[in-house]
Parts: structure tokens; C-alpha cells; sequence
């Protein structure tokens, strides 16, 4: 079986930037699990996945427009502190949620004076080339219930 649309995939990984560093593993947890052609995963790693086996090894590299966008200056922004909304203390390098009119949106805040915070709207990855390295660890047909909903249920997947 191949990845295809409508199949879940599990896959284990590690995820890094251009100059090697590694941001993040699946190793020693559960794999990632998501179900094909339902965008669930960033646009440049599904197409990379498609056709492969269960068992094949990959390593697929994904641009800035593939994966999380480019980084775009317009998103930093100067705000009233009273509008950001963050677990603890507001400091330089925390996440904070603003509302907007299209709902709650995480800023990360990169600079703090006395009654606003400068905040930066982008994705901490926008603008980042990611590598994918893993294995296709497993490909099954999508249940009706997950094909309904566009997401994988179960470990690893969505949990109702």
C-alpha cells in the first residue's frame, strides 16, 4: 500500500533547520499520524510522502513556501500590553494571544516598553527551509468516521 489520499499514515521523524539544527523527534514517542490529502500536515511534507511505502526511509526538504510561509515584516506590530493575553509574565520570547477580527491570533513578544509590547504575528518557522528525516511506518485505509471528519482518530491521531 502507498500514501495515497484518504489513507493514514504514521510516520516517525526528526525536523530540521538548513544549518542542521534539530528542532524537534518522534523518536522514542508515538509516531505522527494523519490522514493523506486532508492538509493536516504542512503542504511541502505530504507532497513529499506521496507514493511512499510503509517502511521506506526519507528525507524531504521543504521551502519556506511549502512549509510555514515566508517571513513576512508587516506581521510585527506595536501593541497595548492590555490586549495580549499570556500565561504568566510578559516577557521578551513569550507567546501571547491577541483577539483579532478573524479570532485569537499567538504573537510572540519581542520587545516590552511601559504600555505596549512589540509583537511578531509570523510562525516561529516562517521563513525557515525544513528537513524531514524518517520512516513510513505504517499506511492504512481511512475509516468513514475519519474521511468524515478530515483528520486521523485514534494514538497518534485526533482523540474525540
Amino acid at each position: 500500500m502507498q500514501v495515497t489520499n484518504d489513507k493514514v499514515v504514521s510516520f516517525h521523524y526528526s525536523l530540521k533547520l538548513a544549518d542542521q539544527t534539530q528542532l524537534e523527534s518522534s523518536e522514542n514517542s508515538d509516531p505522527m499520524v494523519y490522514l493523506h490529502g486532508k492538509a493536516n500536515i504542512i503542504p511541502g511534507l505530504e507532497k513529499g510522502l506521496e507514493g511512499k511505502s510503509a517502511g521506506d526511509e526519507f528525507s524531504i526538504t521543504v521551502a519556506p513556501a511549502e512549509a510555514y510561509g515566508e517571513y513576512n515584516p508587516q506581521l510585527q506590530m506595536r501593541l497595548p500590553i492590555k490586549n495580549l493575553k499570556a500565561q504568566g509574565k510578559l516577557q521578551v520570547n513569550t507567546l501571547a494571544v491577541v483577539q483579532t477580527d478573524d479570532g485569537p491570533r499567538q504573537v510572540r513578544v519581542i520587545k516590552i516598553g511601559r504600555f505596549h509590547a512589540d509583537v511578531d504575528a509570523n510562525h516561529p518557522l516562517a521563513g525557515q527551509t525544513l528537513t524531514f528525516d524518517g520512516k513510513v511506518e505504517d499506511i492504512r485505509d481511512a475509516t468513514d468516521e475519519e474521511l468524515e471528519h478530515g483528520h486521523a482518530h485514534g494514538p497518534g491521531g485526533h482523540q474525540h
